[in-house]
């Protein structure tokens, strides 16, 4: 900011009363200046003018930026009623009033606080009034003034962008427009030049310009390539003041780049190109690429490539790689380098968008030559044909040849070649091939109706090198002739009714034969010689390969004569002739007037929805074995025991048997407890089991706990111990209960344990007076000591 101190003009304002000065104070600022006094009066409200005066008497002007230290003076206010003995109070009110401007009271003296930016406020509106200092009341009406700020050239010119981006074709005119940049200045534009800007190019020239007063960047050179240069940075200045010496200036930069126009053609960097190909390289396959450059870029540089002229035009082909714009020659036909080793191509390269604007620069394409040697490859042998068709008649003998195939070397050194059978077409070996000379011979015999084509294929490999073979495709149709002779269409088997009159037509006959027949199949049918004379039915020969067997006597009797069986000769009119002797069976049945068939011999044609003798024999066998199953099963019902509860009376001692009793599982532990066994006197007759409901609900009584038995502890645990031992005991936990009675029963021990040791002085008479609950025991027992007696 820069600022400015400017010498004002004292500015007279009243009524028609008088007006006068007042002295001003000292000023700090050393800048002797002239009072600038607004004079307050009754009729102030009204608008004073001074005759041929354009100013306004109630504004003040104070300038902006002040950078002095004191306070700035802006005015001061008078009024007529002042009598200069300090009765008059002056206030002042609005914009700023107390905290920007402040008002001596005493001398009406208007200053500012601080410094102003019109770029901020440009016109402040005040109010003034005198009052009676003792009273209060206004001495005189209320008067409005403004201050308005006086600009000072404190702000630069300031770009609309920091940096502008444009861009222009290539090789353009002089005096093409490129961009306009603009800026503005924040300076009062009505006063003074602070705020007419001007535009001039610091950098760029002398490519490009610009207009002083409208900001447009123009192109100053002619035929700018993007080729040689493509980004140029542009400097403009816009400067306040009119451009003036003190201005205030500010700059912008521009980025301008030249987009490409086609203004170049494609050139191939060297006019002859040197490829090589294999003869064996197959069709499509690209043997090179070649490249023209072109310094345009994006579909300026797109180039198409073709093939002008050349012995091998239509050997080969090229395109484009639309990615590299690369030509690519690709082969069309296939090589052979025995017949043509060396091929020259002109290609021509063009670009595919032209401006015409530069057509006179030249033609826009650009031509080379390519030259294409072919190698030579050790190539597989090569058939005379891509396939061979033979015939052969299904009767020729083993060995016969039935065609030759042909093979070759293509390469200079004609190799030798051997033929094989590819054994994979060839399965049953029916076909075979000289290898020396590729004769195809048969090695088994034929048969059309077996199978009418043999497809096989024939390999040619070299001698030299086996891995250079190829192969053919052979077709073989074999060739019908007459091996096979007529039979019947179909098995006959028909009834003459006993009733039947002579001359009556029982079945008509037809026959098929398997051997192909160009002009059609002619059959003949007859009876044979022997029995034509003495046969009792007659055959005649209907000459559409189809034939009638009629009756020759008036009846038939099915007791004398259940079935006639009735031969016919059938031939063919081929050569060889081929001819068979199939038969007609005929049986004799009753048949009504009409001649409808009521019963015959033959059930199989009274009933023909009967079961057949095979099935009722299979039924009737399923029905004998399901039977001898039945007798079987129940035999072994019988014989089955049930094992006796004792087995042998050595056993019957140390044995009992418990019924029903079921462990609680791992989870119950009061179910049994193994510790009575351990410990007779820790047993807790009050715990009942969890695993079955209780019977009595009373606590039972405890009876005296039995003296700890050394003998009986080591019997227990010989026993446990045989039982976990034993394999044949179950996997689950069990209870394996004993015979130990405590000592002082009231009805004895009854173990064999404390019994007598020998069985001669036991008396079991006893038993008997023990009722019946105890009679089988007693009849056992009796009937033991009866043996023993005997």
């Amino acid at each position: 900011m820069r600022t400015y101190h400017c010498f004002w003009l004292l500015f007279w304002a009243g009524q028609p009363h008088q007006s006068f000065l007042t002295p001003l104070p000292k000023r700090t600022s050393g800048f002797p200046e002239k009072e600038k006094v607004l004079v307050l009066s009754g009729n102030s409200r009204r608008d004073l003018h001074r005759s041929k005066r354009s100013w306004m008497w109630n504004q003040f002007f104070l300038l902006e930026e002040y950078t002095g230290t004191d306070y700035q003076y802006v005015g001061k206010l008078h009024s007529d009623q002042d009598k200069g003995d300090g009765s008059l109070k002056y206030i002042l009110s609005g914009d700023g009033a107390g905290d920007l401007f402040i008002i001596n009271e005493n001398t009406g003296d208007i200053q500012a606080t601080r410094r102003l930016d019109r770029e901020e406020k440009p016109v402040y509106i005040l109010r003034a009034q005198a009052v009676n200092r003792r009273t209060g009341r206004p001495v005189e009406p209320e008067s409005e003034f403004i201050i308005k700020i006086h600009d000072i050239n404190d702000n630069e010119p300031m770009f609309t962008k920091d940096v502008y981006n444009a861009s222009i074709p290539e090789m353009s005119d002089v005096g093409t427009f490129v961009v306009q940049v603009t800026a503005t200045d924040a300076d009062d534009p009505t006063y003074g030049n602070s705020a007419k800007v001007v535009y001039s190019i610091l950098q760029g020239q002398p490519y490009f310009s610009v207009e002083s007063e409208t900001g447009i960047i123009k192109t100053a050179l002619l035929n700018m390539d993007r080729e040689n240069r493509e980004q140029y940075q542009v400097v403009i200045q816009a400067k306040d003041m009119g451009g003036q010496m003190g201005g205030l200036s500010g700059t912008t930069t521009v980025n301008i780049t030249l987009t490409d126009v086609n203004d170049n053609p494609p050139r191939f960097p060297q006019s002859t190109y040197q490829f090589r190909a294999p003869e064996s390289m197959p069709s499509d396959s690209p043997i090179g690429r070649i490249k023209a450059n072109d310094a345009d870029v994006d579909e300026n540089a797109e180039i198409e490539y073709s093939i002008t002229e050349g012995d091998g035009y239509d050997m080969f082909g090229i395109t484009t790689d639309k990615d590299t714009q690369e030509g690519i020659i690709t082969v069309k036909k296939a090589l052979d380098f025995e017949n043509k080793n060396l091929y020259i191509l002109k290609v021509e390269a063009t670009n595919t968008h032209v401006d015409p604007r530069f057509l006179y620069l030249g033609p826009f394409k650009d031509s080379a030559t390519v030259r294409i040697q072919v190698e030579d490859v050790d190539e597989p042998p090569v058939f005379s044909r891509p396939a061979y068709i033979m015939e052969v008649k299904e009767d020729v003998p083993i060995n016969s040849v039935i065609g030759t195939v042909t093979a070759q070397d293509p390469d200079a050194a004609k190799n030798p070649v051997k033929y094989s059978v590819d054994r994979h077409t060839d399965m049953d070996r029916v076909f075979n091939i000289n290898s020396g000379n590729g004769s195809i011979f048969t090695s088994k015999p034929l048969d059309r109706e077996t199978l009418l084509w043999h497809n096989i294929t024939v390999i040619a490999a070299e001698i030299n090198n086996p891995k250079q073979s190829s192969r053919v495709p052979v077709f073989i149709k074999v060739l019908d002739v007459n091996d096979n002779a007529p039979e019947f269409a179909m098995f006959y088997e028909t009834f003459v009714c006993e009733n039947a009159k002579a001359e009556q037509l029982i079945q008509t006959l037809s026959a098929v034969d398997k051997d192909d027949s160009y002009g059609g199949h002619q059959f003949s049918f007859s009876l044979p010689p022997e029995t034509a004379s003495s046969s009792n039915f007659t055959l005649q020969d209907n000459r559409d390969n189809t034939a009638g067997i009629f009756t020759r006597k008036t009846r038939y009797n099915r007791h004398e004569m259940s079935t006639y069986f009735l031969p016919v000769v059938i031939s063919d009119n081929d050569y060889p002739i081929q001819s068979s002797t199939e038969t007609v069976t005929i049986r004799v049945c009753a048949c009504d007037h009409r001649g409808k068939m009521l019963s015959c011999n033959a059930e199989a044609l009274v009933h023909p929805t009967g079961l057949s003798t095979g099935a009722l024999i299979a039924i009737l066998l399923c029905i004998i074995i399901l039977l001898v199953t039945v007798v079987l099963f129940a035999a072994l019902r019988r014989q089955r025991k049930k094992e006796p509860l004792i087995i042998s009376k050595e056993d019957i001692r140390d044995n009992i048997v418990s019924y029903n009793d079921e462990g609680g599982g791992e989870e119950d532990t009061q179910a049994f407890d193994i510790g009575t066994l351990r410990n007779p006197e820790a047993i807790d007759d009050n715990k009942l089991r969890r695993d079955i409901v209780p019977e009595t609900l009373f606590m039972p009584r405890r009876t005296a706990t039995v003296r700890d038995n050394a003998d009986v502890r080591d019997f227990i645990n010989q026993r446990l111990k045989d039982n976990d031992t034993d394999p044949t005991a179950p996997p689950y936990d069990s209870l394996a209960t004993y015979a130990y009675e405590g000592n002082g029963s009231v009805a004895e021990s009854l173990s064999s344990l404390e019994s007598v040791t020998t069985e001669g002085d036991q008396d079991y008479d006893y038993l008997s007076d023990w009722g019946p609950r105890f009679k089988k025991l007693a009849d056992m027992y009796g009937a033991m000591d009866s043996d023993k007696d005997s």
